[in-house]
């Protein structure tokens, strides 16, 4: 295993929110709290420790051995589930929706950093207790997103009438998923591992989040990770006086459209609230609440309130008020003793919409970590790579660029026009000056005929270009190959690959190699050599 880091910027994939966030931009310093580094989860862990409850802790632990007591947990995950009562106990969370068999690679990449994390926290913070912790997003209702995931350039999809909270979803069907997944595998014990992993979760647990909740503890369980449900009566209670001050005061569309009205001056919206940013689940719906002449009336549903109504309803069944992604981090932050928020690009810029917020609700802001991305090359690659003259930073390149790049460099040819085009734009400095001081008209025609010779030397580089690429179609061919088998259609494989792919042909040391690979704090991409 050879491990090598590059930059975020160099990939060309992340969003300027994102690299100006990780350069500590001025611009964007208003959006967040603590930084993630050491300095800044000191700060955190003290600000959170003043204000997290120990009644919150212990209805909190209640609530993780209750949801866990139907898979076998390892004893560090049961001693992280019982540290939490301590009040130098912290979480590291991360997110993330409930794919079909974790999706893609991604996944992985965000558990693997948030237990990395916790490791290097309670290097650097001995008196305290860190554990990682995995939210599972169960009251999503977007299942288009997750009925899928990619094996070897392929779609597995699961077929099923969508509706509701996706971790209530019966696993029904599944049986014809697995077989047609299954012929794929071949027989090896590799493989063996992954088919039984996958018949144990869907074909043995009744709802999603019940086969989720198995997969990721089949895989994460030696390393403490603890897996907590937000579709919870118990969380949903010590969330109810947030719910209700959003119902009557739409404390979130106030407090993040203020926000917004400054962010956008600089960065892209992520997300835009709501008047009212709260779901109601009954059984096979999730359907927004909507606030209009002071009813409020569950949207595609007959059901409606009056305020002292609704109110009632909080009360009596909590576990139907289930918030969107402007209130969702809110509530993580509310019962749990959270520091840090794992999360990739798009998790980030949305959260940074949200301090003013959390100011509002009175509950500290979490450190915002941008979680480890990874390309995975194997030894092969890398020597292709090598032997290419191709830097990992220029893997990223968009490949005309990239092709351009390599064929100039590779051509006996040696013309630089950027050169040329410079030159003739100094000369034609000197006549536009000469043109003002004998005749301003002339002035026209000077940029004209410019203009005409850069386009003239431009079409002249494209012409030699084309040529060149002819010429050295091996090459050509050769790179065009390679970038798309490691970034498949221009997107990193970490958003189109699934796991299973790699552990089939590494087995557990894939999963050994990425958490000895992925140091969360380091801030940069990771290049990964198998």
């Amino acid at each position: 295993m050879k491990v090598t880091h590059i930059p975020f910027q160099e990939t060309r994939f992340f969003s300027k929110t994102i690299i100006d966030y990780l350069e500590k931009k001025k611009s964007i310093q208003p959006y967040y709290n603590n930084f993630p580094d050491i300095t800044g989860f000191h700060n955190q862990i003290e600000e959170k420790q003043k204000s997290f409850r120990l009644q919150t802790r212990m209805v909190l632990v209640d609530a993780l051995k209750a949801q866990n007591n139907k898979i076998k947990i390892s004893d560090k995950t049961n001693e992280n589930i019982e540290i939490l009562k301590k009040q130098n106990s912290f979480t590291v969370t991360t997110g993330h929706q409930l794919n079909l068999f974790t999706g893609p690679l991604y996944f992985l990449y965000k558990i693997i950093s948030t237990i990395n994390i916790c490791e290097e926290l309670t290097e650097k913070f001995p008196k305290q207790h860190f554990v990682p912790m995995y939210w599972m997003a169960s009251e999503d209702h977007d299942f288009d997103e997750i009925n899928y995931f990619n094996f070897e350039g392929k779609k597995v999809a699961w077929n099923r009438k969508d509706g509701g909270a996706v971790g209530r979803f019966s696993t029904d069907g599944l049986a014809s998923v697995f077989k047609v997944f299954a012929s794929q595998l071949g027989n090896s014990v590799n493989a063996e591992f992954v088919k039984k992993l996958f018949s144990e979760a869907y074909l043995k647990h009744q709802n999603l989040a019940e086969a989720t909740r198995y997969i990721a503890n089949e895989l994460f369980s030696e390393t403490g990770l603890v897996i907590i449900d937000g579709d919870d009566i118990t969380l949903k209670e010590l969330f109810s006086p947030i719910v209700k001050e959003e119902l009557e005061n739409q404390t979130s569309f106030n407090s993040v459209s203020k926000t917004i009205s400054t962010l956008k001056e600089d960065y892209k919206i992520q997300v835009n609230p709501r008047k009212l940013n709260l779901f109601y689940v009954g059984d096979n719906f999730r359907e927004r609440i909507i606030l209009e002449n002071g009813v409020y009336s569950v949207n595609n549903t007959s059901m409606k309130f009056s305020k002292t109504e609704i109110l009632k309803e909080v009360d009596k069944n909590p576990l139907a008020f289930s918030p969107n992604v402007i209130m969702r981090p809110l509530y993580q932050e509310v019962v749990l003793p959270n520091i840090c928020y794992v999360g990739g690009g798009g998790e980030i810029a949305y959260w940074l919409e949200l301090k003013d917020y959390f100011k509002e609700a009175e509950i500290p802001f979490p450190i915002l970590l941008l979680r480890n991305s990874v390309q995975i090359l194997t030894k092969k690659q890398q020597d292709k790579l090598k032997s290419l003259n191709i830097s990992h930073s220029e893997l990223f390149l968009e490949q005309d660029q990239l092709l351009s790049k390599k064929v100039i460099e590779n051509s006996e040819i040696k013309i630089d026009f950027a050169k040329k085009i410079n030159y003739l734009k100094n000369q034609f400095t000197d006549l536009k000056q000469v043109a003002k001081n004998t005749d301003v008209s002339f002035v026209g025609a000077v940029n004209a005929q410019e203009n005409k010779q850069i386009k003239g030397l431009q079409n002249l580089e494209k012409r030699l270009l084309r040529a060149e690429k002819r010429r050295q179609k091996e090459l050509v061919f050769r790179i065009k190959e390679l970038q798309n088998q490691l970034i498949p259609n221009y997107g990193l494989e970490e958003r189109q690959r699934n796991f299973s792919e790699y552990y089939i042909a590494h087995g557990p040391s894939f999963l050994k190699a990425l958490q000895g690979a992925l140091k969360p704090l380091q801030l940069e991409f990771t290049i990964l050599e198998l």
